[in-house]
């Protein structure tokens, strides 16, 4: 799944779009009509972590009491997809992740009880993206051997002439935009000190990094690279972690996330130390095991044995 420098970028797409009315709409999304989407203005765009999170007024005027209706009306003719009734969505199906994400983070409780509104939430899967005045093409060919490109989710045009295409996500109508940007790693908000005291847990620190409640925006990528810089085991507990430890990953989450967003705004690729590695970068031979909690979702994990011991 897309991470939060990824989630930066598609923000970053979507942005100058700001102010602008829907004048088409297509995709082949199943769970919100599409249809509903034209002739609103797009009002804001916002990122939180995993999730990217859009606006939607009607086209006449500023938001007010009467377009807040108009687009909640939009949205009771879309339906509001619950976290129970996207598990049974066939061209997008949300990921385990996803799931235990929606369990964690108070800005992902489901909706349905309240009714949709104005807030269109994002949640990418596997390759989700997110593509301005240009559609995803296929670079492979698939196991039939035909070159099929991929179909978008949703793709809004603009009346500037131009258009807006997500792939592979998840999207949900939300009654408010309720994130915490302290627990975002890429804010300037994130709240330190909060992220510190959790990584106190007496868990193995990776279950911890993925906790998106304390670390929103951070996944598999980044978790596993940063405890490869800091040189901890994935499963040492936190309890167990000096004070300049835990500094020193949370230095890591920040200063990775960060880069890696630079490098995407720059058209660079990640060069991951660890990820998906057989060696690290001095030579040792990586480990590979697939650990979470119990009852929750287990993720592959990389680690070096000689360059990150096990404390015990």
């Amino acid at each position: 799944m897309p991470e939060g420098p990824s989630l930066r970028k598609f923000h970053l797409l979507t942005s100058p779009f700001v102010g602008q009315v829907v004048v088409k709409v297509g995709g082949s999304s199943q769970k919100i009509n599409v249809n509903d989407l034209n002739a609103l203005r797009l009002q804001d765009s916002q990122v939180h972590g995993k999730n990217l999170y859009l606006a939607f007024v009607a086209a006449a005027g500023p938001l007010g009491s009467a377009a807040e209706d108009a687009v909640l009306q939009k949205g009771a003719a879309c339906g509001t997809s619950s976290p129970a009734q996207g598990r049974q969505e066939q061209v997008c199906p949300p990921q385990h992740e996803e799931l235990q994400e929606l369990q964690h983070s108070s800005s992902e409780a489901p909706d349905a009880a309240v009714g949709p509104s104005s807030w269109l939430r994002f949640h990418f899967g596997l390759f989700g993206s997110t593509r301005a005045n240009e559609f995803s093409r296929a670079n492979k060919a698939n196991k039939r051997g035909d070159w099929k490109d991929p179909v978008p989710r949703l793709v809004l045009h603009f009346e500037s002439g131009g258009f807006l295409a997500f792939y592979n996500c998840r999207m949900q109508w939300c009654s408010s935009l309720t994130a915490d940007p302290a627990s975002d790693i890429l804010s300037a908000e994130f709240h330190r000190g909060r992220a510190l005291d959790a990584l106190r847990a007496p868990d193995p620190i990776c279950y911890t990094l993925l906790d998106q409640r304390y670390f929103s925006g951070l996944g598999n990528i980044i978790k596993n690279e940063i405890l490869y810089l800091a040189k901890i085991h994935p499963l040492t507990r936190g309890s167990l972690l000096a004070l300049s430890d835990r500094e020193r990953l949370l230095d890591c989450a920040v200063q990775f996330s960060s880069d890696w967003l630079g490098s995407k705004l720059r058209g660079k690729g990640l060069h991951p130390q660890i990820y998906q590695k057989e060696q690290c970068p001095l030579g040792h031979a990586v480990m590979k095991g697939t650990f979470g909690p119990s009852g929750g979702f287990k993720r592959l994990t990389w680690w070096c044995p000689r360059c990150q011991p096990e404390v015990l």
